[in-house]
């Protein structure tokens, strides 16, 4: 396995397993489990995303294409950006 990304936060570690799933690419979240010892444990390159040797080069160009992807026009909510709408 190796080590192809890690992620800034839980919210987007979960949103890349689940779009790596749904490539057909299974991965494992390292560090998971050692969020709770924040203050004890250096917050930086907690989280890592690990997947078999032979997926890794798909993987990475599949999360650097997800990292650049851009709203479609027209897309945007009317309150412009920053706004909330419920």
């Amino acid at each position: 396995m190796q080590r192809i990304y890690e992620p800034q936060d839980l919210l987007e570690a979960e949103m890349l397993l689940g779009m790596l799933a749904s490539e057909g690419i299974e991965a494992y979240l390292a560090g998971r489990h050692l969020l709770g010892a924040i203050g004890e444990v250096p917050v930086h390159g907690l989280l890592g995303l690990l997947v078999d040797d032979r997926e890794a080069e798909r993987a990475r160009q599949l999360i650097s294409a997800y990292n650049a992807a851009q709203p479609l026009p027209g897309e945007e909510p009317d309150g412009g950006p920053g706004v909330l709408l419920c």
